[in-house]
């Protein structure tokens, strides 16, 4: 099951598990939407939501290369709603309360203090804008990086002002929390 990242994170299993269309199926998404999809990687979800929505997909990561990949696919799809931000949330060109929604896959479990960024995250979020976390429940003997079980992650973000509003298991270990702005 764990190999390199990237295999992972572009294998069929993974799409057969729960595809991307599922997800964007589940959350609230608007046409005329702007999205952020944090730690964007392969473009896993960019793409599937550039293709939903007439607003600005930013996809964003600190690996370049991985932005390429992501450059690559929207040719290719010519896809005029994407833009590729490389870095961290400083790196966005976007004001803040222009967001609509962002969604984090696999990503938030790598950030320390996760606090700040969920402070960050709300700032450039529309009162009333949504943030989407999909994540892996820790596996109780796993010796990986720290992961981040599904009621710590509720926990962290009720704290930082968000409403959980659905929690979904769409696959076995995976599970996503819906959260919205509202302070």
């Amino acid at each position: 099951m764990h190999h390199g990242k990237v295999s992972y994170l572009e294998s069929p299993s993974r799409r057969e598990e729960f595809s991307p269309e599922q997800l964007l199926d589940m959350i609230p998404l608007n046409e005329s939407d702007h999205v952020l999809d944090f730690g964007a990687g392969t473009g896993y979800f960019t793409i599937p939501a550039a293709k939903r929505v007439e607003g600005r997909v930013y996809a964003m990561d600190i690996d370049p290369d991985m932005l390429e990949m992501i450059n690559e696919k929207v040719v290719k799809e010519q896809l005029d709603n994407v833009v590729t931000v490389e870095g961290s949330m400083e790196a966005l060109p976007s004001p803040d309360g222009s967001i609509d929604v962002v969604i984090a896959s696999l990503v938030l479990h790598e950030i320390q203090p996760l606090a700040a960024l969920l402070e960050q995250m709300k700032k450039i979020l529309k009162k009333n804008g949504y943030l989407i976390c999909l994540e892996l429940e820790p596996k109780k003997s796993s010796g990986h990086a720290p992961r981040i079980t599904q009621e710590g992650m509720k926990r962290e973000m009720i704290e930082a002002g968000f409403d959980i509003k659905e929690v979904y298991v769409p696959a076995d270990s995976l599970y996503l929390v819906i959260a919205q702005k509202v302070k």
